[in-house]
């Protein structure tokens, strides 16, 4: 995961996480990647400091973060792990079974697995409810 340092046109400043440089310009050319005080989707890079990770970064990173953070960041993991443990597992078929659940096809249980952000367009589109879960880096190891 990458943190970018973001501006949009009104200079609002805030931070985004990416998976890669690629994966910032995809979200940005479909209009995925908002300011999130105005709302604008002109929205691009600010210069910021290169990060090198070592233990010792990591250590700071982790004491930087205050303890409401932490508290919150220990609830939405819990709150991420509870809602996989009691849902099944569609892979990359995610939209096709919430289409199924909401039109009745199938029988309504809670599921979970990946969805392009086409898919997840076309499902709100028609109505379709869902969530995104948090991915948290720990979850990659």
């Amino acid at each position: 995961m990458i943190k970018f340092s973001l501006t949009c046109e009104r200079d609002h400043d805030f931070d985004g996480w990416f998976r890669s440089n690629d994966d910032f310009d995809k979200q940005k050319k479909r209009g995925f990647v908002e300011c999130p005080v105005c709302g604008s989707a002109k929205v691009g890079k600010a210069l910021m400091a290169p990060a090198v990770s070592t233990g010792r970064r990591k250590e700071k990173m982790a004491l930087a973060m205050g303890e409401a953070q932490k508290q919150a960041m220990v609830q939405l993991k819990a709150l991420s792990e509870k809602m996989r443990e009691n849902a099944d597992y569609v892979g990359d078929k995610f939209a096709e079974e919430a289409r199924k659940i909401h039109f009745g096809e199938t029988e309504a249980r809670g599921i979970y697995g990946e969805a392009t952000p086409n898919e997840a367009r076309s499902l709100v589109e028609d109505g379709v409810e869902f969530l995104p879960i948090p991915s948290f880096p720990d979850d990659h190891n």
